[in-house]
């Protein structure tokens, strides 16, 4: 989440007395507002404050499909830290020791991958809460703390954290009812990539029956009663789905913007250059040496 240090000359909060800084994507989720997101996979810091101030609502700092690790993490969290957008980080998995450190770090939004039941989701929010409710181990010089500067963090911290369930698998998606109903889940996303492979449509996102389970779990989601995800690069498709009820939608990712604008670019001017070229091969130009 986005912390913004006071104005220049503004009273500053005494040692030991810094509040808990909020997390607004999580109550824009509870307020139902429709979230526009990136998903990050270039794993630095540069690429991500670049996309940072380009109006998104959210961005997903991944680390599940990409190499990043949690000094990445650190340092991509304190590059979009100045924007107003905020930060979901997703794990690589369902971990509690890995989940601790990306905590520590600064984290305050989770998208769990790989989700496949209602135990799995409750071990999920268990690793971001401290005992007797979780297993979240407890340090109190963190950047999550502000190093010691949060005023009882240990005691509020949940209230700010916000956990994401990724379902991506036939068996996740008929455990949607069950999942929905652990305490401290604040959101369920639907991966549609795993989602087809389980389906039988390994890299075809467009297969009719991967579109019907994408469209019917969204509706499970919302008729449970919690905030629906999804990502895709489909313009339309991403449409249909805010239609049916997604409210953190992430539309683009960075990799593939490259990749797509690169391939573009080049394939123009490819063809600008093979244009050119062909008048003075028909007139049998053998062209500068």
């Amino acid at each position: 989440m986005t912390l913004h240090n006071p104005p220049v000359g503004a009273s500053r909060p005494a040692p030991g007395q810094w509040p808990l800084p909020p997390n607004a994507f999580k109550a824009a989720l509870a307020r139902g507002e429709q979230m526009i997101g990136m998903w990050c996979s270039l794993a630095d810091p540069y690429p991500a404050e670049i996309v940072a101030g380009a109006g998104f609502d959210w961005l997903l700092l991944d680390t599940e499909h990409s190499h990043a690790d949690i000094a990445t993490v650190l340092s991509q969290l304190q590059a979009v830290a100045p924007y107003p957008c905020s930060a979901v980080v997703r794990p690589p998995v369902n971990d509690p020791v890995v989940i601790k450190r990306l905590l520590d770090v600064g984290a305050q939004s989770l998208l769990i991958p790989q989700v496949e039941s209602a135990g799995e989701a409750r071990d999920a929010v268990a690793a971001t809460r401290y005992a007797p409710t979780g297993v979240r181990g407890v340090s109190t010089l963190t950047r999550a703390t502000r190093f010691g500067r949060v005023n009882d963090y240990a005691e509020l911290a949940h209230t700010e954290l916000c956990v994401l369930i990724q379902v991506e698998s036939r068996h996740a998606l008929e455990q949607i009812g069950q999942i929905a109903s652990v305490d401290g889940v604040d959101g369920i996303f639907i991966g549609p990539s795993d989602l087809a492979a389980s389906l039988g449509h390994p890299g075809d996102l467009n297969a009719p029956s991967v579109i019907e389970a994408v469209e019917g779990a969204i509706g499970r989601v919302r008729s449970a009663g919690k905030p629906a995800g999804v990502l895709t690069t489909d313009p339309a498709f991403a449409r249909r789905c805010i239609d049916l009820g997604t409210t953190f939608t992430a539309v683009g990712v960075d990799v593939g913007l490259l990749a797509r604008g690169a391939d573009a670019l080049a394939q123009a001017f490819r063809q600008l250059v093979a244009t050119a070229a062909a008048p003075a091969a028909a007139n049998g130009d053998p062209g500068t040496p």
